[in-house]
């Protein structure tokens, strides 16, 4: 019989990084409206950050599936 492992978290270790990453996206937003020149800057800065974020544990996903099923590509077949 298999056993898994189970992780215990607390509601603030589960949502701490999603609520920095909302707090920056509204910061983005927010310097967006404010000015020009280093605001601009900071936005751009503030608003690509959760993309980068998303995007960087996507790739770690899908290598760590790669390696575990293999390569296995879909034949049209």
């Amino acid at each position: 019989m298999m056993q898994t492992k189970t992780i215990k978290a607390s509601l603030g270790q589960i949502f701490a990084w999603p609520i920095v990453l909302a707090a920056l996206s509204g910061l983005g937003l927010v310097s967006a409206l404010l000015g020009d020149d280093i605001w601009d800057w900071l936005s751009w800065l503030a608003l690509a950050t959760p993309v980068v974020v998303i995007v960087w544990f996507w790739a770690i996903r899908a290598r760590a599936r790669r390696r575990a099923y293999g390569d296995v590509r879909l034949s049209t077949s």
